[in-house]
C-alpha cells in the first residue's frame, strides 16, 4: 500500500515584479497553510518522504506545513521537476519515488495537481484550491506501477 499526499502551493500574487517561480506566499496563504497543516497533522506519517517544488511559494508552503506537523525543514527534498503544471510530469516524477518508501508528500502547482488526482482518485475535484490537501491510497508495492486509487482525505481550507 502506498499513500500519496499532495498539496497546492498557498495563495500568491502577481502583484510583485518578480519571475513567477520567485513569487512568495501572501498573508492569507500563510495563513491557510497554517490551518492545512494543524488539520493534517493527524494524517501524516512521521516517516513520510516530503518532496517539494523549487518555487518560493511552494517550498515556504511546505516549510510551513511541515513545521505544523512538528518535523524539521531538513525532511524537505526540492525537486525542480516539481515545478510543473502538466500532471503527466508530476505522474512521471511520483513514479520515481523509492519503493521503500511508503508515504509520499508532494507540494507543487495547479494543473498538475487537480489533473493528476482526477486521474488517479475515485472523486472528481473541479479544482484543488491553493493550500488544499488531497490524499490517495493505492494498492500497489511499487510506486512505478501506482493506477487508480482511492481517495481517502480532501482538505481545503475553506472548510476548516
Amino acid at each position: 500500500m502506498k499513500q500519496l499526499t499532495i498539496i497546492r502551493h498557498g495563495k500568491s500574487s502577481w502583484d510583485f515584479p518578480v519571475q513567477d517561480q520567485n513569487r512568495p506566499l501572501i498573508e492569507k496563504g500563510i495563513l491557510n497553510s497554517i490551518k492545512i497543516g494543524k488539520e493534517s497533522k493527524p494524517l501524516i506519517s512521521p516517516n513520510s518522504l516530503i518532496w517539494s517544488s523549487f518555487a518560493e511559494r511552494a517550498f515556504s508552503t511546505a516549510k510551513i506545513v511541515v513545521d505544523q506537523w512538528n518535523l524539521p525543514n531538513q525532511l524537505i527534498f526540492i525537486k525542480d521537476e516539481l515545478y510543473t503544471f502538466d500532471y503527466k510530469q508530476l505522474e512521471r516524477i511520483i513514479k520515481t519515488c523509492p519503493d521503500s518508501c511508503d508515504s509520499l508528500v508532494v507540494f507543487g502547482h495547479n494543473n498538475a495537481i487537480t489533473d493528476f488526482v482526477n486521474k488517479f482518485g475515485d472523486i472528481f475535484i473541479d479544482n484543488v484550491p491553493t493550500s488544499g490537501l488531497v490524499s490517495l491510497n493505492f494498492d500497489s508495492n511499487s510506486w512505478s506501477t501506482i493506477s487508480k486509487g482511492k481517495t481517502n482525505t480532501i482538505l481545503f481550507p475553506r472548510d476548516i
